[in-house]
């Protein structure tokens, strides 16, 4: 699941240990970060996912007093963890490390937690049949970093001479940018990542992406928080803070991070009080986010390849076996955009898993079916309180991940995947930065 295919170089400052671009400092006094701090007021943080729990995280390590309000049932935002389907524990949400120069690959170096470079070969289906090496490199078209309109990854593809037998490998490649390829802007794709620093290697987990904050990051501040609350409305229009859920209870505070999903922003479900301004809420509207679902499928043989491309279901398998302690025979189906949407309308965790079986039986000769074992079916599309995959880069977007993540009245603060303006959108590593990010944010205007 190769995430990046260009990659730019830049510096990186060390703070404490904690690595993170130097560009997140151009505005802020950095030295402050670490040094002692007497701050009385209250934190609440929305959202317990990776930004969210990160900020946390660095708020306690300076003494001060927060609170994280999650609208779910359990902690972790869109990273998950399902055990007992196989004899390995599986990530539901996120799972790969893109790049270990970053906030998290520092944590997972001094916590001594295992990973495994996924170096997995690909096979490509392609006119009915699977394929080592495609007549035309498709993945070179979104790896240029000149001259590239602000078109679709598909009109784009089209522009470029990639006719209809090549439509399910840029799926491919679009659904690993989070939608269809449909959606997803060729131009603002590529021009967000200039900035792109964490490196170009994926990384696999010999346990999961969840246990790594559950056992670092949550342990540390999961006394904090608040679960089944979800926030209807912020009031930030007098001194103080009034956070409102649907349960009607209230709680105060003196600062906000919000990190909830760009969908959740996009829908309306938090009012604010005042309004926040049109140029912010425009900005929200610019930001994409797709249906997004993973299918896990157990057979009692290994009849599938490493990784398989371009399938007209599901653009994307993947051997979950990679990097992990088993025996056991699983692939995943990773599936964005119109493909999810098309699974999702289907009903039943039967008819999609049959569905995926028919194609892998296209695909393999009968063998999917022959030796099925079980399924399990994640669809975040239908969580109310993620409602997708993750952020994507749309036509004509602008700058509206710089817009939508600027703070309101030195009040209000926002963080989440989608409000990294610096390349790792898309990424948990890069909600880390912007929880990170938005502490940083919080300090110097204490300090002021």
């Amino acid at each position: 699941m190769d995430r990046r295919k260009f990659i730019k170089q830049s510096t990186f400052l060390s703070i404490g240990g904690l690595f993170i671009p130097s560009v997140f400092f151009s505005s802020c006094r950095k030295e402050s970060l670490f040094e002692d701090i007497n701050y009385d007021g209250k934190v609440i943080i929305i959202g317990a996912g990776a930004a969210g729990m990160y900020a946390a995280y660095l708020l306690k390590s300076k003494g001060i007093d927060f609170q994280i309000l999650e609208a779910n049932t359990s902690y972790g935002g869109r990273l998950a963890k399902l055990e007992g389907f196989a004899d390995f524990p599986i990530d539901l949400g996120a799972q790969w490390l893109h790049g270990k120069n970053s906030l998290l690959g520092d944590l997972i170096a001094t916590s001594n937690t295992q990973i495994t470079l996924d170096d997995s070969a690909e096979k490509y289906w392609f006119n009915n049949q699977l394929i080592d090496v495609l007549p035309k490199d498709v993945n070179a078209l979104f790896g240029k970093e000149e001259d590239v309109p602000d078109l679709s990854f598909k009109d784009y593809a089209i522009q470029q001479g990639f006719n209809n037998e090549y439509k399910y490998i840029v799926e491919n490649i679009a659904g690993d940018s989070g939608a269809s390829a449909s959606a997803i802007s060729a131009y603002w794709k590529m021009k967000e990542e200039e900035n792109w620093v964490s490196g170009d290697d994926d990384f696999k987990f010999q346990e999961t992406f969840y246990d790594l904050f559950d056992q670092q990051i949550a342990s540390v501040v999961k006394d904090k928080i608040t679960l089944n609350a979800v926030v209807k409305k912020i009031d930030h229009s007098q001194d103080g803070i009034v956070i409102t859920d649907t349960n009607n209870s209230t709680y105060l505070a003196d600062k906000v991070i919000v990190t909830v999903p760009i969908s959740i922003l996009k829908l309306n479900d938090i009012q604010f009080v005042p309004t926040l301004p049109s140029e912010k809420t425009n900005a929200f509207s610019k930001i994409g986010m797709g249906a997004g679902m993973k299918v896990f499928l157990k057979f009692s043989n290994k009849f599938f390849d490493e990784n398989i491309i371009g399938g007209s279901v599901c653009a994307a398998y993947a051997d979950e076996s990679i990097g992990k302690l088993t025996n056991e025979n699983v692939l995943l189906a990773f599936i964005m955009g119109d493909q999810a949407e098309y699974l999702t309308a289907l009903g039943s965790d039967v008819s999609i898993t049959n569905a995926l079986l028919q194609e892998l039986d296209l695909m393999y000769g009968g063998q999917a079916t022959a030796s099925f074992i079980s399924s399990h079916v994640h669809n975040w599309t239908n969580n109310p309180y993620v409602n997708g995959a993750y952020s994507y880069s749309t036509i004509d977007m602008g700058d509206a991940r710089k817009i939508a993540a600027q703070s309101v009245d030195k009040k209000i603060y926002f963080a989440g995947e989608a409000m990294n303006n610096n390349g790792h959108h898309q990424t948990v590593h890069g909600a880390v930065e912007t929880g990170y990010r938005e502490v940083i944010n919080i300090l110097n205007d204490i300090l002021k």
